[in-house]
């Protein structure tokens, strides 16, 4: 999780010229500190995943890159104040392989950030490079023993420091429509709502954030009607739920990064 790694998680949301929005997705995709970018509404819609360490360098995005750059029209930032499913919007294997709901990334209770190394550092790096680099590999690459490496990796996991995910593309499972669910949930119920969401195998990812809309959600549907039912018969009912906004997704971008970055910052390109 990036909370136990110092980080804050932001998701941007930015109005763009249709003929520009490829462009700057492409340039957002390209940066090591965005998760995942998709291109909704029309394609002059951009969602995306930012993870900032601290104040300073979410002023440089928000304050002084975005804002700048040319074509975007608007940008909001929506800080995570809790994910209740996954890290990433497309993690599906779960739905899938096993029938049952994702596992829940964030108990809610307030955690440290777990102090990192040089070796851990390099970890992740590898490993974000290639999720399947064996043990002996990574004991190369950070100089040190694979049963050493083997401890540091266990520790990162139980300290939930380090997740692994299955990802692939949900189309080749019949699934074509994938949507951005904003929901304006009363304060009172905010916790439940975001809970039952668990416990739906539609949805790979859910977050409270702050704004007008306070829960996300993405969602993987068959087609238009199946997402209809799921509002009508899922969503809709659950007590505290006041608006729901939908917004489908044309293009992903960017589906699966690592959640942290340790490299320099870069320009936007766009």
């Amino acid at each position: 999780m990036p909370s136990r790694l110092g980080l804050t998680r932001w998701l941007l949301r930015l109005r763009c010229t249709p003929d520009a929005a490829g462009a700057i997705a492409s340039a957002l995709a390209r940066r090591p500190d965005v998760s995942w970018v998709t291109l909704a509404s029309g394609g002059t819609e951009i969602y995306c995943a930012l993870n900032a360490r601290n104040a300073d360098e979410r002023d440089a995005h928000l304050l002084q890159q975005l804002s700048r750059t040319r074509h975007v029209r608007s940008v909001s930032a929506h800080c995570m104040m809790r994910i209740f499913v996954g890290d990433t919007s497309t993690r599906h294997a779960s739905r899938f392989r096993t029938g049952r709901a994702p596992c829940v990334a964030d108990s809610g209770s307030r955690r440290a950030p777990l102090p990192l190394d040089d070796t851990d550092r390099t970890l992740f790096a590898e490993l974000a490079r290639d999720g399947r680099a064996t043990l002996p590999e990574l004991a190369v690459a950070t100089g040190r023993s694979p049963s050493g490496i083997q401890r540091r990796l266990q520790r990162l996991s139980s300290e939930g420091a380090l997740m692994f995910a299955v990802d692939f593309d949900p189309r080749l499972l019949g699934d074509h429509m994938s949507t951005r669910l904003w929901l304006r949930v009363a304060p009172a119920h905010l916790r439940t709502v975001g809970e039952a969401l668990v416990t739906h195998p539609e949805i790979p990812f859910a977050a409270a954030v702050t704004g007008t809309s306070n829960l996300v959600a993405s969602g993987i549907f068959r087609d238009p009607y199946d997402l209809y039912e799921y509002i009508d018969q899922r969503v809709g009912p659950l007590p505290g739920v006041q608006d729901i906004e939908t917004a489908p997704t044309l293009r992903e971008v960017k589906r699966v990064a690592p959640a942290t970055s340790f490299g320099a910052w870069g320009a936007w390109g766009a």
